[in-house]
């Protein structure tokens, strides 16, 4: 149950929402989303759906051009849920300040959201290896 997934996503202009290319919270979640779908393919063979969010913290913001990694890991199992956390860091962003194709990878990644979800696969969906 320990197993998790990752993915890595570059923001572009097309996810900026508000001024300053600021890039709507609502992304994270959708990166989530990705990821409980590969962590129920692997424990069931099945995307499941998704019931809902326990917990949701922006915690920094995410600009187009900033480099995001999203991870979970299913927490609890049962009969057909599936409790998950997941974690969304910055760790690459843009140095517009230096040049236009300037870049830092962060040190330390910043925490930019933090959420904790249940998914459901249904018993005759399930494919338990």
């Amino acid at each position: 149950m320990s197993e998790k997934a990752m993915i890595r996503v570059r923001m572009s202009m097309h996810d900026a929402h508000y001024g300053g290319n600021l890039v709507d919270g609502a992304r994270m979640l959708n990166l989530f989303g990705d990821v409980a779908t590969e962590l129920l393919i692997r424990q069931d063979g099945d995307e499941g759906l998704f019931a809902g969010y326990e917990s949701v913290e922006f915690l920094a913001p995410v600009y187009a051009g900033d480099y995001i990694e999203a991870v979970g890991e299913i927490t609890k199992l049962g009969n057909s849920s599936r409790k998950m956390t997941f974690e969304a860091r910055k760790v690459i962003v843009p140095r517009p300040d230096l040049n236009e194709s300037a870049c830092d990878v962060l040190e330390t990644p910043i925490v930019v959201c933090r959420a904790v979800g249940t998914c459901v696969v249904p018993k005759d969906k399930q494919r338990n290896k």
